[in-house]
């Protein structure tokens, strides 16, 4: 009896040392791997992190010569002055409205690339057209602003021109307030539907292929088959890449917009992002200016809140 006990205090003194060694062992090959996510998470902490206690500025009337330390206190002058602003509402509305346009029109458009590419049976001609539609991602938004002005320029535009010789009136496209958004949600379509479609075709890259085979056998067409297999191995990218889309509702590209606007289409194409560079850095008001962005964050962070939520009760993953 004895030995038996002694036996079994040996066992159960020994699990925790091999347990350690198990621990020590995963941790040295796992080295190489902290290593290489070590400068992401470094990039994260210096220009994401530690940045946040800059938001402080946004309670205070701050002065940079006298730093966040001593520059006044202010409370919340900087967003009463933000929500009693004649110019709010139009912001806003025009900040939602094309937020909706781009969660409607330009959201879909990646995965009906990334379903088409995975329809075609012609790998060379897949590559081709994979090619063509990820370039635009890499031009900036000066020069497929600059193309769209040789292209829509009222008087000497590529298109206006060909209007002009079918005997067709002339379009304002770039100072109108009414083609503004439909020419800044085919900029987005255009230049980041190719790129953005790359998830989905790593989604349907992980369909088994025997699925399709099965539908075949069962008599399945092409639109069954995607219905069926297609759209659903796409349901849980679909669902989480919304819902981050969601956070990013009050954030439009600041660089885009103000490209692309001018005193004649104001009324539609002035946003929070324009709004806060022409009356908050330009004049020098840094805490206005963080104010306005921490009211931006909030109204992103509670739409992922809820979307996840809903996301969840509808039996979808969340992204928490």
């Amino acid at each position: 009896m004895r030995s038996g006990k002694q036996t079994n205090r040996a066992s159960q003194a020994y699990v925790p040392v091999v347990a350690n060694r198990i621990r020590r062992v995963n941790w040295k090959r796992g080295i190489p791997l902290y290593l290489m996510i070590f400068p992401g998470f470094l990039y994260f902490v210096i220009f994401k992190y530690i940045p946040m206690g800059g938001l402080v500025i946004a309670f205070q009337e701050y002065d940079p010569f006298s730093g966040f330390i001593e520059s006044p206190w202010v409370g919340l002058d900087h967003f009463q002055r933000l929500f009693t602003d004649a110019d709010f509402w139009t912001l806003l509305r025009n900040t939602l409205m094309l937020s909706a346009l781009n969660l409607f029109l330009f959201f879909p458009a990646p995965i009906l690339f990334a379903i088409l590419l995975n329809e075609a049976k012609k790998s060379w001609f897949r590559r081709i057209v994979q090619t063509v539609i990820y370039m635009p991602h890499f031009l900036s938004w000066v020069v497929v602003v600059s193309i769209t002005t040789l292209l829509l320029a009222t008087q000497d535009g590529a298109i206006n021109n060909l209007l002009a010789g079918m005997g067709y009136e002339r379009i304002e496209w770039l100072t109108s307030s009414d083609y503004f958004r439909g020419v800044y949600v085919a900029q987005n379509i255009w230049k980041e539907s190719g790129w953005n479609a790359i998830i989905f075709l790593a989604a349907l890259a992980a369909v088994d292929p025997t699925l399709y085979e099965a539908a075949v056998v069962d008599g399945a067409n092409r639109w069954r088959q995607v219905w069926h297999i297609t759209l659903p191995a796409l349901k849980s990218t679909i669902v989480i890449l919304f819902i981050l889309r969601l956070g990013q509702i009050m954030d439009l590209g600041f660089e885009h917009i103000l490209l692309l606007q001018n005193p004649v289409n104001l009324d539609v194409a002035d946003v929070f992002d324009t709004y806060v560079y022409r009356n908050g850095v330009l004049q020098g008001n840094f805490s206005y200016s963080t104010a306005v962005g921490i009211f931006k964050s909030v109204i992103g962070l509670l739409l992922i809140v809820l979307a996840n939520r809903l996301a969840k009760a509808f039996g979808h993953e969340g992204v928490y």
